[in-house]
């Protein structure tokens, strides 16, 4: 699997789908025009068979989907020989690497992530799922694509909210492996919430920068422990808490709280639970609260543990001793802990 970085455009996508020969462009609905005019004309010419557009939001993101994804595939005669490239964000991408997985026992894909969260978390990895009722990525599998393409640029279409979804995985991901990173981001963060204001203020290069070194070290992790059975749970900080959350929410008038923005407030809770076993710092908490407001993210959960704890014993990462919790000890440290 390679991963790429093209900081300005994706004209570099076009070499490296010269060896297929049969592509399929799935992406989601909202991206029309990104898709027309930056992924399009980048296929090279004979070898685009077809386009299927996705609608994305959670509810879609279902078995149901999978199989509409695979019988679309079917009808318009894609074979084995198929490549399906995937365009849009954390949704899209697993939900066209399950496709991809399954369709006549495995066809070949590839990723165009297009929000800052699926570039430094869903589209890296190898792992593909989709929800069970109201459940996270209870189906799913562990598949590489091809390659991961990531185009910064395509940031310029992302709504605010979206961004700072994103900056919550940056900032968790340099909370495991720090090495200075996790100072850098949050300045960064303090001054830009999208990437219009990062290009305004010249910081689009330090931003791109940071989007490389997150997808580096959610790499290495992965290559150590691409079946998620040691190490790579260090990536699942805050996402005890923060699926919770999102279960919760989902059926909210306002349409409920995004998966950045619970992984915030599941990372703020994680330090305080690491506070009250004695694993972390009693100042840790705090610090990330004043961190994560002043990058623009939401840090007070709304919900009490014992609404949260029914939802979180049912967490796929959890053992039969109790639930799996990832506790930060300090910037840069965190620890696997069963409670």
């Amino acid at each position: 699997m390679r991963e790429l970085l093209v900081k300005d455009n994706a004209a570099g996508l076009s070499p490296l789908l010269a060896d297929y020969s049969d592509i399929f462009v799935v992406y989601d609905c909202n991206l029309e025009d990104y898709v027309k005019n930056s992924i399009l004309p980048n296929i090279p010419e004979g070898k685009l068979h077809g386009t299927i557009s996705l609608s994305t939001s959670e509810e879609d993101k279902s078995f149901q989907s999978i199989v509409d994804i695979c019988r679309k595939l079917y009808s318009e005669g894609a074979t084995r020989e198929s490549m399906l490239l995937g365009v849009g964000g954390g949704i899209t991408t697993d939900m066209v690497g399950f496709a991809a997985s399954i369709y006549m026992r495995g066809i070949r894909f590839a990723f165009v992530p297009t929000t800052l969260l699926a570039m430094v978390d869903a589209a890296t990895g190898g792992k593909n799922g989709v929800n069970l009722d109201d459940r996270k990525n209870i189906l799913g599998c562990f598949t590489k694509p091809d390659f991961t393409y990531i185009d910064s640029s395509s940031l310029a279409t992302l709504p605010r909210r979206e961004f700072l979804c994103g900056e919550a995985e940056v900032l968790k991901t340099f909370i495991i492996d720090d090495r200075g990173r996790y100072t850098r981001a949050v300045e960064l963060f303090s001054k830009v919430s999208s990437w219009d204001q990062a290009v305004q203020a010249g910081l689009q290069e330090e931003l791109t920068s940071l989007i490389e070194e997150a997808v580096s070290t959610k790499q290495t992790i992965v290559e150590h422990d691409f079946r998620d059975k040691g190490e790579r749970m260090k990536l699942n900080l805050g996402h005890t808490f923060a699926h919770a959350i999102e279960a919760l929410s989902r059926h909210d008038a306002d349409g409920g709280i995004a998966h950045g923005e619970a992984v915030a407030m599941g990372m703020v809770l994680a330090a305080g639970l690491a506070q009250e076993k004695g694993l972390a710092s009693k100042g840790l908490q705090a610090l990330l609260k004043a961190d994560f407001k002043a990058c623009g993210l939401k840090v007070e959960c709304p919900y009490s543990m014992e609404q949260m704890l029914p939802v979180m014993a049912m967490d796929k990462k959890n053992q039969s001793e109790g639930i799996r919790y990832i506790l930060p000890s300090r910037i840069g440290e965190v620890n696997i802990v069963t409670l």
